[in-house]
């Protein structure tokens, strides 16, 4: 062989083996690195940062569902409000989450909105029950719930009663100063849900789940199966699970997410559940502990 002839294999066999050492790096890069769309969706959301909503405003801090507890949560920088509420006898939304005002507004009168007036129920007091520094404060309504919000913020609508309410909802929410973009109606009733999105389609609306154990085989229902195939039923924007972490997992999310759907737990007030959560790729997470939580999965960002 000449010298020459060998030069050549040599540099043939170095050119080789760097080629193959570049693509055995390359199989260890990430799809999104290569340009590609990852396979698994909750690895891709989970880049995402949830946002982090205020459950009946920041409520272990402040008595729940009140404009202290909004404004409170707002300062503890959550990103979006949950509010629940209901109809009342005169056609007036207020924001309450019991079917009565007993516990809220103890040693006072009782009332059941659905058979109140907005003028009877603003006389119970609904802070002292928390602490005598939030003494006095009322039932809010929808209107001055939505008040509240700043640019950029957004509110979880929670709806409680049944679509008797949707008309009066329309109306209000269309006179506020919102974008639709940042209100998102969410219930646990089918009906309200499918409602919603055939009469408002320019809000988003979450069907909310809890779940059931089976006493015998202890297994959980609503199953992802079952959940997938309600929100499709539905046209349901999104799913708001309760944080039950043996129902809960990257399957659900995946499944989820490939409906085009968002995916949200409540209520989430550990720190690790949030964490575990957050690396699922959940889309916001729903707390009485704001501040707590913003810190415990370390994000910053607000939308």
């Amino acid at each position: 062989m000449s010298q020459s002839s060998f030069k050549r294999k040599k540099i043939s066999r170095v050119r080789f083996v760097a080629w193959g050492a570049t693509v055995c790096s390359l199989a260890f890069l990430s799809p999104e690195l290569l340009g590609a769309e990852p396979t698994n969706t909750a690895t891709r959301s989970s880049a995402k940062q949830p946002l982090i909503v205020a459950h009946r405003g920041a409520s272990h801090d402040a008595p729940e569902n009140t404009l202290a507890a909004f404004n409170l949560a707002w300062k503890q920088n959550a990103d979006v409000i949950e509010g629940d509420f209901y109809l009342t006898a005169d056609d007036q939304i207020v924001c309450l989450h019991d079917k009565t005002t007993s516990r809220t507004a103890p040693n006072q009168p009782s009332y059941t909105p659905a058979d109140a007036t907005l003028e009877q129920l603003r006389t119970l007091d609904v802070g002292a029950w928390k602490g005598a520094q939030f003494a006095g404060e009322k039932i809010p309504t929808l209107d001055e719930v939505l008040k509240t919000i700043p640019a950029g913020k957004k509110i979880f609508v929670e709806i409680k009663c049944g679509p008797e309410i949707l008309p009066v909802l329309k109306e209000q929410l269309a006179s506020s100063d919102l974008r639709p973009d940042q209100i998102v109606l969410i219930c646990f009733n089918t009906e309200v849900v499918t409602q919603a999105r055939k009469t408002m389609d320019q809000y988003q609306t979450n069907w909310l789940t809890s779940y059931r154990r089976d006493s015998k085989t202890q297994s959980l229902t609503p199953t992802t199966s079952t959940i997938v195939d309600t929100l499709r039923k539905t046209s349901a924007s999104g799913l708001g699970t309760r944080d039950e972490m043996d129902a809960i997992d990257g399957e659900m999310v995946r499944a989820v997410h490939e409906m085009g759907c968002g995916i949200h737990a409540w209520t989430v007030d550990n720190p690790s559940v949030a964490k575990t959560l957050h690396q699922l790729g959940f889309d916001s997470i729903t707390t009485n502990r704001p501040a707590e939580i913003r810190a415990a999965i370390g994000t910053t960002k607000t939308q």
